[in-house]
């Protein structure tokens, strides 16, 4: 009876150990899955975050880019 338990037991725990083997590879290619979509995103943000991408963005807005320095308000009563 004692043998057939641990042979019960040693069955069970191979397959625990099979099982968890397969959930530790599908995280780890969930979580390079995951790398790549954040570095392509991240790309895509640093692309669209330059100057020229910008003044693009927002041209149909009729912004436009400032050629002259801005003008400093100061308060004289002190």
């Amino acid at each position: 009876m004692f043998l057939a338990l641990l042979a019960v037991v040693y069955i069970y725990n191979g397959h625990y150990a099979d099982k968890t083997i397969r959930n530790i590879n599908q995280t780890a290619r969930d979580v390079k899955e995951l790398q790549y979509e954040y570095k392509t995103v991240k790309s895509e943000v640093m692309f669209r975050s330059k100057q020229s991408e910008l003044a693009k963005a927002v041209e149909p807005l009729a912004l436009k880019e400032l050629t002259i320095a801005p003008v400093v308000l100061k308060d004289t009563v002190q």
